[in-house]
Order: structure tokens, then sequence, then C-alpha cells
């Protein structure tokens, strides 16, 4: 990791890049299992075996999907950093990243490895050519009463383009299975968790610059949101919005809703150019009862289409 680092650092000192911008990209990519049974998890519904006929041609068509949904984010170039939600395992990203349609972007990876019953987890993918990671672990996150076991955070510090410090961490929290209330507790625990690594951070520097992204499961203004927002934190995207008329992420019977957000420290919100959510066409479908769009995902009901997934990416664009 350290040989990389200083492979950077020599390759910016010598090169003429003029980018004078960083796009960061934020995806849940709804159940992306590989066809594999993973011992000891609970991915049973993703086997080809399965009332899902979970097989090799419907994975690598997801796979495909899903890098030609994050190609299509940026304008100019690919994508500088990608933080993935629902992603299988190690295999699940050297696929996405080096065999599918991703293959020539370049992109490396950093991904946990958590206790969540399904082996879902979280994932940041990267152009080496615009950041150069220093360290990354996984954070832990106790269950509190009737939680189950969830997914780690991802932490990840490293040198930018222009040699800053970034600090990203990458959450999904727990859904609300059981009701909003109920379900609260169990995203207040990653959120307690989360702030109190963000509080790490700024004490050893109060003007550090932090990137938080994922699928939080909440809306901007829930509690949650506000307990983390109370720690010098802002919301990038809390009044992103996208094309078609398209007012969310995610879309919850006819009602569009703002589940997945891209939050940050002050000095990085002051160098957003644009926070959107990505929404062509290509990506939504028509629905029926409600009227309007929603995601073109992978399986409506138990029926499979070769889809999308069920949230739509966020995008943020900053100055270097």
């Amino acid at each position: 990791m350290r040989n990389n680092f200083f492979l950077f650092l020599l390759f910016f000192a010598v090169s003429s890049v003029s980018a004078q911008s960083l796009t960061f990209v934020e995806l849940n990519c709804e159940n992306l299992f590989d066809y594999h049974d993973d011992e000891g998890k609970d991915d049973a519904e993703y086997l080809p075996e399965a009332t899902r006929h979970w097989t090799k041609k419907r994975y690598w068509r997801k796979l495909n999907n899903i890098a030609q949904e994050l190609l299509s984010t940026s304008d100019e170039g690919i994508p500088d950093l990608i933080a993935l939600c629902e992603v299988e395992n190690d295999s699940v990203l050297h696929d996405l990243t080096k065999r599918s349609l991703l293959r020539n972007a370049g992109y490396e990876y950093l991904m946990t490895s958590s206790p969540d019953l399904r082996g879902i987890d979280v994932a940041l993918l990267y152009s080496p050519f615009s950041f150069a990671p220093i360290r990354s672990y996984s954070i832990s996150v106790n269950p509190v009463e009737d939680m189950r076991p969830t997914r780690d955070i991802l932490y990840a510090c490293g040198a930018t383009i222009t040699a800053d410090t970034l600090h990203i961490f990458v959450v999904h929290m727990p859904s609300r299975y059981g009701g909003e209330r109920y379900s609260r507790p169990f995203r207040k625990a990653v959120a307690d968790r989360l702030c109190q690594s963000l509080d790490s951070i700024q004490r050893l520097s109060s003007d550090a610059q932090i990137l938080i992204a994922g699928d939080f499961n909440d809306g901007p203004d829930s509690p949650v949101l506000q307990q983390i927002c109370q720690h010098s934190i802002r919301n990038l995207t809390k009044e992103a919005k996208g094309q078609n008329g398209v007012r969310g992420t995610y879309r919850y019977k006819g009602e569009w809703e703002s589940i997945d957000h891209i939050l940050a420290s002050p000095n990085i919100y002051n160098k957003v150019e644009s926070a959107r959510i990505h929404a062509p066409k290509f990506l939504l479908e028509d629905e029926k009862l409600y009227g309007g769009y929603r995601p073109r995902r992978t399986y409506n009901g138990m029926r499979y289409q070769p889809g999308y997934s069920d949230h739509l990416p966020l995008v943020v664009r900053l100055k270097k």
C-alpha cells in the first residue's frame, strides 16, 4: 500500500493532468450476489436452483448492467470514486472491476467482510489516478437489543490528485423492516459508531476533509441523519433531483424517497459544483399502478427482468 502511495505522488509530480473536478458516485446495487453458495451466509435465494433461478447468465447480465449504469454517471471520463452497497463478496468486486464492462476503467477497490446474515457488504471503487489509499479498515457495529448483525462501516483515508487527505466512510444502515420507529435504534447504533469515528478524526484535524456515503434507509430530516449532521457534517444531496421527474433515489408505493445520501465536512461542501440523482430513461420503467416512473430493478416481485437496481445513483461533482 505504501509503495502504491509513493508511485501515486511520483506520477502526479511529473504529470500535466489538468482535471479540474472530482466525481463521486453512490449506488445501492440491489442484491449483487454471485451464483455460488457462500458458506455460513443466507444467500440461498440467489443460487441457480433457487426460486429466483439466479444463474451465471443472469449474474453477468447484472454485473454489466451495473457497470453501464456507473459509466453513464459521468460525461467526462469515469467517476473518480464510487461507493457501493449490497455487494456480496470479493469475487463479485473482482468480476465487476476486472471482467465486466468496467474492466478498462482501471478501478481498484476496498470492501468490508461483515457479519451481515445474508453476506452483503459495502465497497469503495477508486481510480488510482485520482485517489491513493493510505489506510483502510472495517468498523464493526455492536448490535443493540433485537438487532441482527449488520454491515460494517468501511473507512478509507487517502490522497487526492491535489495531495489533499480525504477521509471516506461508506455505510449501509439497517432497513426499516418492522416499522420506522421499531428499527430506528438499529440505525442509531450505526450512527453512534460512525460519529465516534468522526469525532476522532476531527479532534486530530478540525478542518479534515470527510465524505460519508451510502444507503441510510432514512430521509434527510430523520433523527439519525440529524444526529450525524450535528458533528460538523452537511448533506450534499438533500435537495438533489433527477431527470424525468425523479425526486428521490428509491420509490415505494408511488412515493419517491431519498434514503441514499452523500454527506461531507464543510470544507468539501464549499467545493460542490453539482449534486444530482442520475435518472436517465434507461434506468427507469413505467409504474402502472401509481403512474410516473420507478427504478428498473432486476426482479419485479419474483419475476426476472434484466434491470439495474431498485435504487438510483447519486452523483456529486467537486472542484479539486
